[in-house]
């Protein structure tokens, strides 16, 4: 059973949810205030967290982000209606996708099992290389020049389909449709949050590495050949050794 925890203060949505998710077979742990969501999550380290983001003792917002300081669980988030500048904020803050009330049980249900299955998916290969980027499909792990990059389960899958077709530009449209599902055709500033995310976290530029072609969709752009025969990574690993005699 795929274990959620729901914080929401509204007694009436936490028991709509809890029996239309209960009954589709996920075990559910709830809080009604950060608080209490942030000790549930440590306690229960469920699988999605659906969090609401008003919530009476603190933002949503910044429980988004005491979540990220330790754990990549997906974060989905539940907004009002004329809240786009506050599901951004959540999106830069680490969350993974929101959900507008009202909403039916079917796209609550569906967008859980899209982060589910990013949480879960190891990809279609051992290790996929780019330059100074590795990324261990089997392990989930990605390092940047030797050094580990914590990515969320929904950045990792974004950054492993454009390492898949690394010098090749990715529509928005397949890039959505591959890493969200077909449901979110139109959703194009998912990826230029997830994009600004990704750079942040491998410490790379606008045009470096992660390239975006604006109207078209993204590039991750191997670097070129070093005219000394030396690759990027070697580059990193520091001094060569003296050559024994």
């Amino acid at each position: 059973m795929p274990s959620l925890l729901l914080i929401d203060d509204e007694p009436a949505i936490v028991r709509a949810l809890s029996i239309g998710l209960r009954a589709r077979g996920y075990e559910l742990h709830s809080a009604e205030n950060g608080t209490e969501g942030l000790a549930a999550a440590a306690l229960h380290r469920p699988e999605v967290v659906v969090l609401d983001l008003q919530l009476p003792d603190m933002d949503g917002i910044e429980v988004c982000r005491h979540l990220r300081g330790w754990t990549e669980v997906p974060i989905l988030i539940l907004s009002a209606h004329g809240e786009e500048d506050r599901k951004v904020a959540a999106l830069d803050a680490g969350a993974d996708d929101f959900i507008t009330k009202p909403f039916g049980m079917a796209e609550l249900e569906a967008r859980i099992r899209v982060a589910l299955r990013h949480h879960h998916e190891q990809g279609g290969g051992p290790e996929l290389t780019v330059g100074p980027l590795v990324m261990d499909l089997a392990a989930h792990t990605a390092t940047m020049a030797g050094n580990r990059v914590r990515l969320t389960a929904t950045e990792y899958e974004m950054l492993a389909y454009l390492a898949r077709n690394a010098g090749r530009v990715v529509t928005r449209e397949l890039l959505l449709a591959q890493v969200w599902g077909g449901r979110y055709g139109a959703d194009a500033h998912y990826l230029r949050v997830y994009a600004n995310r990704i750079r942040r976290k491998l410490g790379v530029h606008h045009e470096e590495f992660l390239v975006t072609h604006p109207g078209i969709g993204y590039e991750l752009r191997p670097p070129p050949p070093d005219p000394r025969g030396i690759s990027p990574r070697s580059c990193s690993a520091g001094p060569a050794s003296p050559t024994p005699r």
